[in-house]
């Protein structure tokens, strides 16, 4: 394990729990990437995935100064989330620790992520799994964890940490149409937040005429 990651594990602790499990898959287009879970407690009743490995190289910026250079990823599942059949079975668990998987190697297939970008799980989207309709993600800043935690300094590099959100199809629609800051002010004030609901209500079928 390099310092970087030994780091970003140590911000991690810190801020967040103990790092009770780590999973890695296979890469074939460059280093795995590691995603570490802080498991629920009594104090924090809820699992945090966070990803150790994607700011191992940097983003392409294309001249946009709101592309993080240093980018790792996290998502927070509910109390009762089954890990139990990941990752060898591929089961309905799994599917969070194969989307950030997916998710970091964006750095190494020379593409970007940005605050309030939308990514679909494919096309058309898909459902993640069996039992939900979320089939895509918006990156965004999570409101479940304290701000200290957003970013890393390391000196030589800035690393910031972001929420991969789920979406509903309508949600991606509504964001394509009203922008980022009404989908994300919408779900907030509909009581939402970055924890994974599989069966959370669509706040977007109101505002596009769909009840």
């Amino acid at each position: 394990m390099n310092d970087q990651r030994q780091q970003i594990r140590a911000h991690i602790e810190r801020h967040l729990g103990v790092i009770e499990q780590t999973f890695r898959e296979p890469a074939t287009d460059g280093p795995p990437t590691d995603i570490c879970r802080v498991a629920s407690t009594v104090e924090r009743p809820i699992h945090t995935l966070v990803t150790a490995g994607m700011s191992d190289m940097p983003m392409p910026s294309a001249g946009n100064s709101k592309t993080p250079r240093y980018l790792e990823l996290m998502m927070t599942l509910p109390r009762g989330w089954n890990f139990e059949d990941a990752p060898k079975s591929k089961g309905s668990g799994h599917w969070p620790i194969r989307l950030l998987t997916q998710l970091a190697r964006y750095p190494q297939q020379k593409t970007s992520l940005v605050w309030g970008q939308i990514v679909p799980n494919g096309d058309p989207p898909a459902p993640y799994a069996p039992g939900t309709e979320l089939c895509g993600v918006i990156v965004a800043p999570s409101l479940l964890v304290p701000t200290e935690f957003y970013e890393l300094d390391l000196g030589t590099r800035r690393i910031e940490f972001y929420s991969a959100i789920p979406l509903y199809q309508e949600e991606m629609a509504l964001h394509a149409e009203k922008g980022m800051e009404f989908l994300l002010s919408t779900l907030i004030d509909r009581g939402h937040n970055d924890l994974v609901d599989l069966r959370r209500k669509n706040v977007a079928k109101k505002f596009l005429g769909l009840f």
